[in-house]
């Protein structure tokens, strides 16, 4: 009797097709080329079936040896690969390995690879910190390394709002608003101002070693960034966007200015969102001026959005509020004062109306009030007046200051040294346009927080924990590439591809991808392999958009 071959099932999901972009930018080859190993397994299969597990949701990120039972590992990672290899000892050692060479040095080789491979553009380079909070109490150092180097996990200023917890910070530099080409950790308490002069030191450098000179990029940062030593160590040299912080008296004279001139230019609306009647796309308008800081003139566009600032107009409503409680006291106790003399009344009255005050100004009249004779009144009911009192009433009216800081409360100043005229220049509209890219690293910050790994890990080496940070970035690296090809496809072409709820879009994200092919399963029946069903329409979509072929389902290297 003829002996049936083995036949094995795998519900694979997206992970072929995050196989094939790790393929494309050469994770598996950059990695055992720097960081060799002897070991049963290669560093490079090692990280890359972390990211793999990162990238399917699943968690805790320990114990690979269990995932891969349930996965075809020669489909997945290129080799046929025993599961029991992907223990917790020799990740550890991988992990080792790899701090030892330098976890960002790497992260840096392959990045650079992904923005040749797929030629991303790199005019603009956005930089941002974020605080990662873990449990438990995290040692400072291991024992036995150099820890000259090592990252501190430690209390700082918690931007999850949990100064309870211990941290470490991540910084990260992305080109093409989401794609990261840079990362580190960084002491739980460092400063987001010592980082952004860190980074301001190397980044021309950095940026030369991927073939682009300083002036052909442009560097966008937050607030954090203006201070004098970042703005000394900039100089001439380096091209920026950034935001003046509010704090600075020459923001607020820049946006009382603006106000005055009111020489608005309308750049109207930047999402590219659809609105709703809910959320409103915010409105904008600009005024362009100049900004003295630190002995530099440099170039600003105060902005006006029709999203008022949340955290500011409460600040404002509670000046108004306690202004008007103020006032209101002492209109009260004025009002059942009575004044012998109508010259006093009306000095009182002038009193209280001249008083400085800034958001409301008291209007006063001077009131007679008749005092009559004791006795009844005349049959024509009139009475006989005794003596005349006077008092004060008083209404409060808003001054045009609290128009004015209303106006203030949506307004916001850029601050950069971009020419606005000639090739490279940049109009008010294009500056703030590449400013609010900055809210891609946002989105990057939320998808390494969202992923729990680092408080299931049980990682208790502050060296392992920056290697774990390679894997997050590297995963985020793929993930944003998939969404970064979808949408250059929909737009070189002009086509949208499937969204959400059977609507089309020319925005897909890495998400809706992940969602359609979630439930898709692969049977392997002796060394063959073949879908459990055919792909969907919505499937083969995707495919075409990403330059892939279905093979990746079924051939390993496909």
């Amino acid at each position: 009797m003829k002996e049936l071959p083995e036949i094995d099932g795998f519900t694979v999901q997206h992970l072929p097709i995050i196989s094939s972009y790790a393929r494309k930018i050469g994770i598996i080859d950059i990695i055992n080329t720097l960081v060799p190993t002897e070991m049963g397994i290669d560093a490079g299969t090692v990280i890359l079936g972390m990211v793999l597990d990162t990238l399917t949701g699943r968690s805790p990120l320990y114990r690979l040896n269990t995932f891969f039972k349930n996965q075809d590992t020669e489909l997945l990672l290129g080799k046929k690969t025993d599961p029991r290899k992907f223990s917790d000892y020799t990740v550890g050692r991988v992990l080792d390995r790899i701090y030892e060479y330098g976890a960002m040095k790497v992260f840096s080789e392959i990045s650079l690879r992904a923005l040749d491979y797929f030629n991303i553009d790199r005019s603009h380079v956005s930089f941002d910190t974020t605080s990662v909070t873990v449990q438990g109490d995290y040692p400072l150092y291991s024992k036995d390394a150099d820890n000259s180097k090592t990252m501190t996990i430690t209390y700082g200023h918690s931007k999850d709002h949990r100064p309870d917890l211990k941290q470490f910070l991540v910084k990260m530099l992305c080109v093409d608003r989401t794609i990261p080409v840079f990362g580190q950790t960084e002491d739980g308490n460092a400063s987001d101002k010592t980082i952004n002069n860190e980074v301001l030191s190397s980044i021309s450098k950095y940026m030369a070693e991927n073939g682009i000179k300083k002036e052909g990029f442009i560097y966008i940062a937050d607030s954090a960034m203006v201070t004098r030593k970042n703005m000394e160590k900039i100089g001439d040299g380096i091209r920026f966007i950034s935001r003046l912080p509010a704090t600075y008296k020459e923001c607020s004279r820049l946006i009382q200015k603006s106000i005055v001139e009111d020489n608005w230019t309308d750049l109207g609306k930047l999402s590219d969102t659809t609105e709703t009647q809910n959320r409103p796309a915010a409105v904008y308008k600009a005024c362009e001026s100049e900004a003295i800081l630190y002995g530099r003139s440099y170039r600003a566009v105060v902005v006006h959005s029709s999203a008022h600032d949340k955290r500011r107009q409460n600040r404002i409503d509670r000046e108004l509020k306690n202004e008007h409680t103020e006032l209101s006291k002492r209109i009260k106790i004025l009002s059942k004062q009575e004044f012998f003399c109508h010259a006093d009344a009306e000095k009182a009255a002038i009193e209280m109306s001249e008083a400085k005050h800034v958001f409301y100004k008291p209007v006063t009249q001077v009131v007679e009030i008749p005092k009559y004779k004791r006795g009844r009144p005349k049959k024509d009911g009139s009475r006989a007046l005794d003596k005349m009192m006077y008092s004060i009433s008083c209404e409060l009216a808003e001054t045009d200051a609290v128009e004015n800081l209303k106006k203030e409360t949506g307004c916001f100043v850029l601050l950069c040294n971009v020419d606005r005229d000639g090739q490279k220049g940049y109009s008010s509209y294009d500056i703030l346009r590449t400013y609010k890219d900055q809210y891609g690293i946002e989105q990057n910050f939320g998808f390494i927080k969202n992923t729990p790994i680092v408080n299931s890990i049980f990682l208790k080496k502050a060296e392992r924990i920056e290697v774990l940070a390679l894997v997050l970035l590297l995963s985020l690296l793929i993930w944003r590439l998939i969404e970064y090809n979808m949408r250059r496809y929909a737009k070189k072409e002009n086509k949208d591809l499937p969204g959400w709820n059977k609507r089309r879009t020319f925005k897909p994200t890495s998400f809706m991808l992940m969602i359609s092919f979630q439930y898709l399963m692969i049977l392997k029946i002796g060394n063959h392999r073949r879908l459990n069903r055919p792909l969907s329409t919505k499937q083969l979509e995707y495919l075409k958009a990403l330059g892939l072929k279905s093979q990746i389902f079924t051939t390993p290297g496909g």
